[in-house]
This record gives structure tokens, sequence and C-alpha cells, in this order.
């Protein structure tokens, strides 16, 4: 799961800052170990169909409450993409009391929602499980500021409200490359009163849900830093399964993989049909937070960007995982002795834009 928390949940606006916790303790006992299997030729999606006397029923877990950040899965599910591939999917929606990796590594769920960071520490717990495609190029992690504010630098020295889970995610990049000093944190208790009282402040948040709840609840528009953007590179919101399905199943593997890329392409070109299964989900979801968690998904280049360009979404590099882990490596969150190579494989994607749109 990635470092910060989930948009719009059932409970209110500010749900993906308890998200952060969630996060937090799924990230400690996370995720996986050892990539590898080489992926089968796939035939065409209506081939498969055809050969096939009935689908393959599989399942995936997302980290949150239904939301836009999760509107490509949905997408597949909602116009008979996964059906084309072959397979009767289940999402299995998310909530801040389950963590996610217990799901998976337990087999509740075939596939899961996670991130690069979790990922790596798994290796280390020695959790079977492996990263199969990263749909997020971009971590949505931000820290928000008032009006005024330029620079990311302007807030060393400044409080600034985060999680518990910051300290092992994205507070220690920020110190090992900024400066920032742990006297500056003050405890983030998911109220957005304190940043808001303190125009000196700024609060951790996520890119799609903060910035608009502070817009509603405090009358401006506050100062976004997308940590993405300032050097920390995680992959969010990646496709994660345990070892032994890529080991012996790598088909059924490949056809989700692609299934789901081609459902966000489908996505970022129409996402009503999506909307229409999350709201059915999470009735708490308005047309408004869906309408502008898709607008900062594409403003910010959150899918499509860097690799995807090129490789198309769900692309992932070894040297991007190296430049990550090597980050994060120097900020003290993990042990150079990680073999992090173990966390991933990039058999099941890479395979350019025009192949989801044609295939």
């Amino acid at each position: 799961m990635a470092s910060a928390g989930s948009p719009k949940s059932n409970s209110g606006t500010f749900s993906r800052r308890r998200l952060l916790k969630a996060g937090a303790a799924a990230l400690g006992g996370s995720l996986l170990a050892a990539a590898g299997a080489q992926a089968q030729r796939r035939t065409s999606p209506t081939l498969i169909v055809a050969q096939r006397s009935k689908l393959d029923r599989v399942s995936y877990a997302t980290n949150w409450y239904a939301q836009a950040e999760h509107g490509g899965f949905y997408q597949a599910v909602a116009t008979g993409i996964y059906r084309e591939y072959g397979l009767d999917v289940t999402i299995k929606m998310g909530s801040p009391q389950v963590n996610i990796t217990q799901i998976l590594a337990g087999g509740a769920a075939d596939f899961a929602m996670g991130g690069s960071a979790g990922v790596i520490n798994a290796v280390r717990e020695g959790i079977p499980l492996i990263c199969v495609a990263a749909i997020f190029q971009k971590d949505p992690q931000v820290l928000l500021a008032h009006p005024g504010t330029k620079r990311l630098e302007e807030l060393k020295g400044r409080p600034i409200f985060v999680s518990k889970g910051a300290f092992t995610t994205y507070w220690p990049f920020l110190k090992a490359k900024y400066g920032f000093t742990d006297d500056q944190t003050r405890p983030y208790n998911f109220n957005p009163g304190p940043f808001l009282a303190d125009p000196s402040s700024a609060q951790q948040g996520y890119l799609t849900s903060e910035p608009f709840a502070i817009e509603k609840q405090g009358g401006f528009k506050p100062v976004v830093f997308l940590l993405a953007d300032y050097g920390y590179n995680p992959y969010a919101t990646t496709i994660e399964t345990r070892r032994q399905l890529v080991e012996t199943k790598p088909d059924l593997v490949q056809r989700f993989v692609d299934a789901s890329i081609k459902g966000w392409y489908s996505f970022l070109e129409d996402p009503r049909p999506a909307y229409r299964l999350i709201k059915r989900a999470n009735p708490e979801m308005t047309d408004e937070q869906l309408a502008y968690s898709f607008e900062k998904l594409k403003e910010y280049g959150i899918i499509l960007s860097g690799d995807a360009l090129e490789k198309g979404i769900g692309a992932m590099t070894h040297e991007r995982w190296q430049s990550f882990f090597e980050t994060m490596t120097v900020a003290g969150v993990f042990e150079p002795t990680i073999n992090y190579r173990a966390a991933y494989t990039l058999d099941f994607v890479n395979k350019g834009p025009d192949y989801y749109k044609k295939s």
C-alpha cells in the first residue's frame, strides 16, 4: 500500500488520512519476496473466451473504499474487459480494518493493491508475494501548505502534521534530501483543524483527496507539493500476487494484468461505467469527488507519465526500482543488503500502449 491514505470513505471527506494509519500498519508487516517465471504467450482475448468452457474466477483486493483511484479495475468489470480475457473478477473493497497483505498472503484474494516500499519490506520478512505491474507511475503523496509558499524547501523548520506512517516512508526521504528535521513534526490526527488554524504549517495528504477537502472546509486552495515531483519515486497502486501463482499460472497472471491495464486505458477515456460500480460499492462517494480525483490523476500524470508513455500503463523498469531502493537506503529506510530485485518481475508489463489498444 502506498505511504498515503485514501480518498473519500464511508465516514467522510478526510477518510484518506485514516488510510495513512492503515497503510503504515500494512507496510510494516508487508509484502513480497521473489520474482521470475517467464510469462506464456497470450492468444487474443476473443479466442481465450472461445477456448474456455467457463471463466477463471479471480479476486482483486483494493486498499480502501471504492474510489476513482481504483477506477481502471472497476472499469474492466463494468465494460466486460475481464470477461473478454476469460476472467470472472470480483473486486474486494478495502477498509481501515483490512490488512491487504494478510488477505493476499493468506489466500483470501488472488491479487491485491500495493506499492514499492511494502514489497521491498516483504523481502526482508520472507512473505512470498510479488509485484507484477504498477498502475501509478507517481505516488500521490503530497505535502500541503498555505497560499504564499512557493517552494518545498520553504517548509524546512515549519510545523508539519504527519502520520506515524510517514516516519517509515517519505519523511526519512525529506530529511535526507531537503534537511527537514524530526522536531518539525506534529502528530497528524486526521483532522484539518490544526493546519487550517496555523498559516505557517503544512500537512500531509493525498493529491486526489485532501486538497479538495481543505478547499471545501478552509475556503482556500492549498499549495500542493507532489513528492513524486521532488524525488520521492515509489510505484503505487500496484498489482501484487503470490509467487506461487506467478510460477504455476503465468497465463492467468498475464491475462489479469493485460485486462486491468486495458481497463485503465478505457477509464481514462470515459470513466462513467466505472463510476456506476464505484458508487454502488461505496454509496458515500460523490460525483464531485470522483470528478476531482479523475482530473488530478490526469493533470499530474499519476498514471500516464514517464515510462508508461512509451511502455504502456503498468510499466516498470529495473532502473526505477533500483533508484527508489538506493534513495530510501540512503534515507535509512532499507538495509543495503535487502535483495530488492526479488520483490518484482517485469515479465508481464512493458508491451507498449498500442498493444493494449489493439488487443
